[in-house]
């Protein structure tokens, strides 16, 4: 059995109180704790502690939560998951090295993983995703799920999950780490073998394009696009001069998508790892993405990225969610979703979120939260790390 609650409030013991009536009686196995960055980690731990008990709790920040009974992002949110069936509590492996080298930590996590974990284990990733806000610089997920994948192996495994931050403007990032809070951190939950995860991506960017190879890059800048300058193509393709701006409409219209699988079969999203850009450099003819885990030979497509896309996707996904699950052993439902896809960002008039509370299953009990990246299997394979979108996850009891 897992139960949820969901309470917006500044104070901590507020929020805690809130939430343990919320939950009901009884002592959890686990608690998962989604907390807005506004609160203060270790009083707000203290104050969980007081209501629950001595109970481990894993999760960390997160720009804000999403319930049935609201959403929000003002930073006071308190998302909060009770795994009550100690049969279902999974255990969790963690690394605190991401500051010496995302892939190594990633690596690290993997090989723990791979000596607990049955096949197609399901198998949820947190992580700390900003390293320092001054400079600016990410933990980039990307690097954290490659280096992870590498060790872990060729077992099947159900890897979902995101990157935990303070508030939309990447300040900060922390992890509940059991009896903790901890930095650059990333922490892994290895749910039993009777548990098993349903996903769905929904993100919506459609190609605008035909297939481009990278021909030069640097990291997470794109250079070259077919042997010419990117944003010279971009700009070409959008009849979009960028001029002084630096690349801002860009990153508010188009991705860049890495289709995997057969690249002329039909249109699916749940195909396309997206690349948001986080700036142009005129002078260089170049394009920043948010992640650099594209290289020379990767085949990308410029993807459409507006909001009635966007909510377009969340219809079809949610449903398609509930078809699949309908009549399942259902335990949770899980929505991990882009700081980027709330309207304050996006300038969409309708929230996303709150059409996904609104659709999903009401006999499934569901908590979600905004988070800097996803993590999710990509066209039925491998997980990767995925931005500008809502990962929908459900576990269930294996059948």
């Amino acid at each position: 059995m897992m139960r949820v609650a969901y309470v917006r409030s500044s104070d901590p013991v507020t929020a805690a109180r809130h939430c343990r009536t919320a939950i009901g009686p009884g002592a959890p196995a686990m608690l998962l704790a989604f907390c807005g960055g506004k609160h203060d980690p270790e009083a707000m731990l203290a104050a969980l502690r007081r209501e629950f008990g001595p109970v481990a709790t894993y999760g960390g920040s997160a720009a804000g939560a999403i319930g049935r009974e609201g959403f929000g992002y003002s930073g006071f949110e308190l998302g909060l998951v009770a795994i009550m069936d100690p049969v279902l509590a999974p255990q969790v492996v963690m690394t605190e090295a991401l500051l010496g080298g995302e892939v190594a930590a990633g690596a690290a996590l993997g090989n723990a993983v791979g000596a607990i974990a049955s096949p197609d284990a399901a198998c949820m990733l947190l992580f700390d995703s900003v390293a320092s806000h001054r400079p600016p610089r990410l933990h980039f997920a990307s690097s954290i799920v490659e280096g992870f994948n590498d060790a872990f192996g060729t077992t099947p495994l159900q890897l979902f999950g995101g990157g935990l931050l303070t508030d939309m403007n990447l300040t900060g990032g922390w992890v509940f780490a059991g009896d903790r809070v901890v930095k650059h951190a990333a922490v892994a939950l290895v749910f039993p073998p009777g548990i098993e995860v349903e996903t769905v991506i929904m993100h919506g960017c459609r190609p605008i394009s035909s297939f481009m190879e990278i021909t030069r890059i640097d990291g997470a800048d794109v250079f070259e696009l077919d042997g010419e300058p990117a944003l010279g193509v971009m700009e070409r393709m959008l009849g979009l001069p960028i001029g002084e701006t630096r690349g801002q409409e860009l990153s508010l219209v188009v991705t860049l998508g890495q289709k995997l699988g057969e690249p002329y079969a039909p249109y699916d999203e749940g195909a396309y790892v997206n690349r948001l850009i986080l700036r142009a450099n005129p002078e260089a003819g170049s394009v920043t993405l948010f992640e650099p885990d594209f290289a020379v030979g990767t085949l990308v497509q410029i993807m459409s990225r507006d909001n009635s896309l966007m909510l377009d996707s969340v219809n079809r996904g949610v449903a398609a969610m509930n078809r699949a699950v309908e009549g399942e052993d259902n335990l949770l439902g899980l929505y991990i979703d882009c700081a980027g896809r709330a309207s304050a960002r996006s300038g969409a008039s309708i929230e996303e979120a709150e059409l996904v509370s609104k659709a999903f299953s009401p006999s499934i009990p569901l908590l979600g939260f905004y988070s800097g990246v996803e993590v999710a299997p990509v066209g039925g394979g491998i997980s990767r790390s995925l931005d500008w979108t809502g990962v929908l996850a459900v576990l269930r009891r294996r059948q």
